[in-house]
């Protein structure tokens, strides 16, 4: 009855992890069931080769011949009248074979700008529901769960100040307790709350970073860092300069509301797993190495400032 469920909300909150919870609980319970989840943008990119390499059929095949498709993102259909044509009839192949249709999106469908007013009715036909930034429990919940799954112990009262003071999304409530355990675990420090104080101080200013285009904000993070931009966007191997990439990317995903396949295209159009892995290898090392700590500390104070 709920086809298409349609869920917004802003970015951070949690959308592309309700999408893959979705598709393992098919897979775990519906074992023959065929889930594909996609991005916007890889099923754009997806169309693209495909009308490039006349294999159109073989697309259509990927996406119609299934049982629930998920699909991330799709505000950014906007403006891409073949690929909403494209969409508009596999939506329809799949409806109308009664195939479940996950859609999420960072707006509800009628503040997608030049979205088909076809399409923006399809999308009404299901249920709409959206996903709120968490309270104050659920925040505290999440920011103890990071921690236990971290292994550290962090004060009660300092987890309910980040908490507290941290409320737009789940990933900038992580992305601060990241960067608090790992300062303690560089400086030996004992974490409190006046060590989050410390660390935090460019969040807690409530001061709104200048507004800046993706490339804009990319020649602003290469200067910091002290690298050119096609260096960054390059192929090159030599340490520091993957390490200062990693680092780009792991800032793109903090400081933005960029997807892991948006910011890859940043980066010379390298696979969205790439970014994956930087992000991860960087929040891992910010707790081993205090190097990276400072780096990525310094680069994302002077965007904040700046």
């Amino acid at each position: 009855s709920y086809n298409p469920l349609f869920i917004y909300g802003s970015a951070g909150l949690g959308k592309t992890h309700l999408l893959h919870a979705i598709g393992h609980y098919v897979h775990s319970n519906y074992q023959h069931h065929v889930v594909r989840y996609v991005s916007t943008e890889t099923f754009m990119n997806e169309y693209v080769d495909a009308i490039r390499s006349n294999s159109m059929a073989g697309l259509r095949r990927k996406y119609r011949e299934i049982d629930v498709l998920l699909i991330d993102d799709v505000q950014f259909l906007e403006g891409k009248e073949g690929l909403q044509e494209e969409f508009f009839h596999t939506f329809n192949s799949l409806h109308g074979a009664n195939k479940q249709i996950v859609i999420s999106s960072d707006r509800m469908p009628d503040a997608i700008p030049t979205l088909e007013e076809r399409l923006r009715g399809r999308f009404k036909w299901g249920l709409i529901t959206d996903i709120q930034p968490p309270d104050l429990e659920t925040r505290l919940a999440i920011l103890r769960n990071k921690a236990e799954r971290e292994r550290v112990q962090v004060p009660n009262e300092t987890l309910e100040f980040i908490a507290s003071n941290i409320s737009t999304n789940i990933r900038e409530l992580e992305g601060a307790l990241i960067r608090v355990t790992a300062y303690a675990s560089l400086s030996g420090e004992a974490i409190t709350t006046q060590l989050a104080q410390q660390q935090l101080a460019d969040l807690l200013t409530n001061t709104e970073p200048k507004p800046r285009t993706d490339a804009e904000l990319l020649d602003e993070i290469a200067a910091i860092l002290g690298f050119e931009v096609e260096a960054l966007k390059g192929k090159s191997r030599q340490r520091p300069l993957v390490t200062a990439r990693q680092i780009a990317m792991y800032v793109f995903r903090e400081f933005t509301d960029l997807s892991y396949p948006s910011i890859a295209r940043l980066f010379g159009g390298r696979d969205h797993t790439t970014v994956i892995h930087a992000v991860e290898k960087i929040a891992r090392q910010m707790g081993e190495r205090k190097a990276i700590y400072e780096q990525v500390t310094d680069v994302l104070q002077k965007l904040k400032l700046s």
